[in-house]
C-alpha cells in the first residue's frame, strides 16, 4: 500500500457513477496519478449481481423492481446478489497491495475487522462466520444470526476494487427482494435495528475511516470534492426542457447546469444559470437530490458534487439560448427526456422534477 490513504466522503453516488469512479481511481493508481483511496458513499436502491450470482436469488419480478424503483446491475466483484440503498454505508478501498500484503484471504479478513471494530464502538458485538463471508450479529434483536455487513471484492494484479456495505439504517424490507448473498439460512439486520435508533451516517463514516487506518496500519488524508455545480429541470406543463451542448462542450443533451460561484448559495446559482442559459426568470425549488460523480474520463478523476433544482413556466413559454453554451433545445415528456440524458444523475433529476 501507499504511504497514506485518501478518504473521500462522497454522499450519494449513482451506482453506474460509482463503477466509473472505481475504474478511474484504480487506473490512476496504476499510473501513479493518485495514491491509495477509500471512497465512502451511499447508493440509491439497486441489486448487484456478483460473478457467482444465481438468477433464482432475485425473488422479485422485474415489474415489482420497477415499481419500487430498484435497478439491477451485473458487476465483476465476487459473490452472489446483494442490495445497496440509502442508509447503507458503502466503502470502496482502491488500493495496491504491496509485498507482504498480497493475500486475498488476509485482505478480506482485514476489511471484516474494520467493520467489527466499528460496530463494537457503537455497542454492537459482531463476528465472522467461517462458512459465510461478511460480518454478522450472533443474537440479533431480529432473531438469531443476522448479517449486518456484506463484502465483495475484486483484485487484479493486487489492485483492489469493490469492497463492503455496512447496514446503518437501510430499508430492511428491500432485502426481501433477494436471497442476500445467496444465503437462505440467515437474514439481515442493521445498526438501527440492533440499537433501536440509527447513528448519524457521518459519525459512522468517521469511525470506519479511523478503524481502517488502524487495521491497515496506514495514515489517512482527507480527499476533497473540488467542484460544486447545480442542475435545473425547467418544466412547462407535462414537459421538461432538454438542451444540446455545443460540440466544443461535448454535444450531448442535458438540463440547465452550471458551476456554483465562490460565495454563492446553490439556489442562487440555480437561478442565475437558469436565466443565463435560457433567458427565463422563475421560482426555483430544491429537488432534495445531491450526488457526486466524475466529470469526463480525466485521470486522476475530476470530482463534482451537483445539487438539483426544478423551476416551472406557463404553457407557451419558450427560451432564448446562449449560443456559447447550447445549439438546440426540445420540450419533451418525462420518458423521452430521461432517455435523451446521457448521465444517471440527470435522469434522476428529470424523474424527480416530473413526479
Amino acid at each position: 500500500m501507499g504511504v497514506s490513504v485518501a478518504v473521500y466522503q462522497l454522499g450519494r453516488v449513482e451506482y453506474v457513477d460509482g463503477l466509473e469512479l472505481q475504474a478511474l481511481f484504480s487506473q490512476s493508481r496504476r499510473e501513479g496519478g493518485v495514491g491509495d483511496s477509500l471512497l465512502l458513499l451511499e447508493h440509491p436502491a439497486v441489486l448487484t449481481l456478483g460473478r457467482g450470482a444465481k438468477s433464482g436469488n432475485v425473488l422479485a419480478s422485474p415489474a415489482e423492481l420497477q415499481r419500487l424503483g430498484v435497478t439491477v446491475h451485473e458487476t465483476d466483484r465476487g459473490g452472489d446478489v446483494t442490495y445497496h440503498g440509502p442508509g447503507q454505508l458503502v466503502g470502496y478501498p482502491l488500493l495496491h497491495l504491496g509485498p507482504g500484503q498480497q493475500d486475498v484471504r488476509k485482505y478480506v479478513r482485514r476489511l471484516e475487522e474494520v467493520l467489527i471494530r466499528t460496530l463494537r464502538e457503537f455497542g454492537i458485538e459482531a463476528l465472522r462466520v467461517e462458512k459465510w463471508p461478511g460480518v454478522w450479529v450472533q443474537d440479533s434483536r431480529r432473531g438469531g444470526l443476522k448479517k449486518i455487513a456484506a463484502l465483495g471484492v475484486h483484485l487484479s494484479r493486487w489492485y483492489t476494487r469493490h469492497g463492503f456495505a455496512l447496514n446503518v439504517a437501510p430499508r430492511l424490507e428491500h432485502f426481501e427482494l433477494i436471497v442476500p448473498c445467496g444465503i437462505r439460512e440467515a437474514g439481515v439486520t442493521s445498526m438501527q435495528a440492533e440499537l433501536g435508533t440509527a447513528p448519524a451516517m457521518a459519525e459512522v463514516q468517521q469511525v470506519v475511516a479511523r478503524t481502517f487506518a488502524e487495521v491497515f496500519e496506514v495514515p489517512l488524508t482527507e480527499g476533497t470534492v473540488p467542484h460544486h455545480t447545480v442542475s435545473v429541470a425547467l418544466t412547462r406543463g407535462s414537459q421538461v426542457l432538454a438542451l444540446q451542448r455545443t460540440q466544443a462542450r461535448g454535444g450531448f443533451w442535458q438540463l440547465v447546469t452550471g458551476r456554483i460561484e465562490p460565495g454563492e448559495a446553490p439556489i442562487e446559482a440555480a437561478r442565475r444559470e437558469l436565466h443565463e442559459e435560457t433567458g427565463v426568470r422563475a421560482f426555483v425549488a430544491a429537488l432534495d437530490y445531491r450526488h457526486t460523480f466524475a466529470f469526463g474520463e480525466t485521470r486522476p478523476p475530476v470530482l463534482v458534487e451537483e445539487t438539483a433544482f426544478v423551476a416551472g413556466v406557463p404553457e407557451g413559454t419558450d427560451v432564448t439560448l446562449d449560443p456559447g453554451e447550447h445549439v438546440a433545445h426540445q420540450w419533451l415528456d418525462a420518458r423521452a427526456a430521461e432517455a435523451l440524458m446521457p448521465f444517471e444523475g440527470l435522469k434522476e433529476a428529470v424523474r424527480r422534477a416530473m413526479r
